[in-house]
């Protein structure tokens, strides 16, 4: 086993001196509304399925929180959601895709711009063809809407919404006894972090087991298993599992800003070692490339400071 310093302990656990690597992206915020809580939540489900990594998804998504009836646009139940992509242009594409099919189509559903600023692209305006010419608009307070007839009474939907700079790849890895207790753990830290804003974590549940490494043996692999976290190739690979480890998850977080990683990464860290000793919890560290791909570097000792 390569060793790797630890700087500390938190609650008996291992911090390792160590850092993730993050990377520049551009994001948006939707509003989804809807008649109730559960087709608000049906319809941000879905829009944000699919939406794990921008390496095959062309975005990372997910929910970021319900927002109160004073929150709300029209008052009615509301989700907000974030979408992260690497350019205008995709992010672009994937929110007027993934709000065309599963928003428009979801039942009375309302869609609007969740931030706001000079950066724009298009909703509303492109899905406002749906209505074959029946559709029509309405500025309101400076901000026009689209209403598009549907089968259930009319869709509305934000001409354009807002974007700006983000960050996405901000991670850190439990090292863990078991399975079961790794689980536990990163189940700990997401319920912590989930009660946090401008942050998702877009993988399953928050977590990635496939933790990745740059390239592959195969030369058309861009990505590939982070091979020295796999507990079964301990015996054939440098592995920076240290003994007695039974299974390594990863928690990848995307944030609006660095501070807001950076909070993230700390709270769900601190979260996660403050149970982590009834689940077998050893270690804590982060996965980065040598910091030569991203321009962001969250260093744990300086998170955790």
């Amino acid at each position: 086993m390569t060793d790797f310093p630890t700087f500390t302990q938190i609650n008996g656990i291992d911090i390792e001196d160590s850092f993730a690597e993050a990377f520049p992206m551009t994001a948006t915020r939707l509003i989804i509304t809807a008649e109730d809580r559960y087709w608000a939540l049906r319809a941000a489900e879905a829009m944000t399925g699919f939406a794990t990594s921008v390496i095959a998804c062309g975005c990372e998504a997910s929910i970021e929180r319900e927002l109160s009836q004073a929150q709300s646009p029209d008052g009615r139940p509301a989700i907000a959601v974030l979408v992260f992509s690497i350019s205008s242009k995709e992010l672009e594409k994937q929110v007027v895709r993934r709000v065309g099919q599963c928003v428009l189509t979801c039942p009375s559903t309302s869609v609007f711009a969740g931030m706001t600023g000079e950066k724009q692209i298009a909703l509303g305006s492109k899905l406002r063809y749906f209505g074959d010419g029946f559709q029509i608009s309405k500025v309101i307070g400076g901000r026009r809407f689209w209403r598009v007839p549907v089968m259930d009474g009319e869709f509305v939907c934000e001409a354009q919404t807002a974007r700006t700079s983000a960050i996405g790849g901000g991670n850190f890895l439990v090292l863990s006894e078991s399975l079961s207790g790794a689980l536990r753990a990163c189940e700990t830290a997401m319920d912590a972090m989930r009660q946090l804003t401008n942050v998702i974590m877009p993988f399953p549940g928050g977590v990635a087991r496939s933790g990745s490494k740059v390239g592959s043996k195969y030369k058309w692999l861009t990505a590939s298993t982070n091979h020295v976290y796999c507990p079964t190739l301990r015996p054939i690979t440098a592995s920076r599992l240290p003994p007695g480890v039974g299974a390594a998850l990863e928690v990848v977080i995307d944030g609006l800003t660095e501070a807001d990683v950076a909070r993230a990464m700390r709270v769900g860290i601190k979260a996660a070692c403050e149970a982590g000793t009834r689940y077998g919890l050893r270690r804590v560290t982060a996965g980065n490339y040598g910091g030569k791909l991203g321009q962001y570097h969250f260093h744990l000792k300086d998170i955790l400071a």
